[in-house]
C-alpha cells in the first residue's frame, strides 16, 4: 500500500505525519509541489509484460502528461533481485541528488521508496503499483529500491538523454529509514 511519512530534516526518529490514504498523500505532496496520482491500465498486462505491452497499456496517460508538460521521451525499467548489479545500483540511487528536469516515475508493479528533502522536511513516499510521482526539477532526493528489488516503472523525461543526476554531497540520506 502506498505510504507517505514526513519527518523533520533534523530528526529521523519521530515522524511528523504518516498515512496510507492515497488522497491524503496526494494532498500533502501537492502542497509541497510534488505531483502524485494513481493510474489504471486500459488493458491486462499479464504475468511478465514486455516494455511494449506496458507502454501500450498506459499510452493514454503518457500522452496526457506529454501534452501538459511537453516531455520528450519515456521508457520502461525493470529491476529484479536477480540483477547482478543490484547492490551497486541501489547504492548509487541512495545518495541525495537533484536533476535539472522533473523525475517522473510510474510504478507498473512492485515498489520503491522516494525520499524528498524539501521545506525543512524529509518526505518518504513508498510508491507501489499504479502510483505516479513527479519530483520537481532541482528537488534534493534519493531513491531506495531495496536489497531485493522487484519493480517495473515507466520513466518519463524532459531530456532525451534521460536520467542525469547532480549529487549534493549531503549525507542526510544515511540517517533516514530505508525500504528494508
Amino acid at each position: 500500500m502506498s505510504t507517505l511519512t514526513i519527518y523533520s530534516e533534523t530528526d529521523a526518529s519521530q515522524p511528523l505525519w504518516h498515512s496510507q490514504d492515497a488522497e491524503a498523500i496526494r494532498e500533502q505532496l501537492n502542497a509541497a509541489g510534488v505531483r502524485f496520482e494513481r493510474w489504471e491500465a486500459n488493458q491486462p498486462l499479464g504475468d511478465e509484460p514486455t516494455p511494449e505491452t506496458v507502454l501500450t497499456a498506459y499510452q493514454h496517460e503518457i500522452e496526457k502528461l506529454v501534452a501538459e508538460k511537453n516531455y520528450q521521451s519515456w521508457d520502461v525499467i525493470s529491476m529484479r533481485a536477480s540483477h547482478p548489479e543490484k547492490a551497486a545500483l541501489r547504492e548509487k540511487f541512495l545518495s541525495e541528488h537533484t536533476h535539472g528536469e522533473d523525475e517522473v516515475r510510474f510504478f507498473v508493479e512492485g515498489a520503491g521508496l522516494f525520499c524528498l528533502h524539501l521545506n525543512g522536511k524529509v518526505y518518504q513516499v513508498l510508491c507501489e503499483k499504479n502510483d505516479l510521482i513527479s519530483v520537481p526539477a532541482g528537488t534534493p532526493h534519493w531513491f531506495d529500491m531495496g536489497s531485493q528489488p522487484n519493480f517495473t516503472a515507466i520513466r518519463i523525461f524532459d531530456n532525451p538523454e534521460g536520467w542525469v543526476a547532480k549529487f549534493t554531497g549531503d549525507p542526510i540520506a544515511d540517517t533516514y529509514p530505508r525500504i528494508d
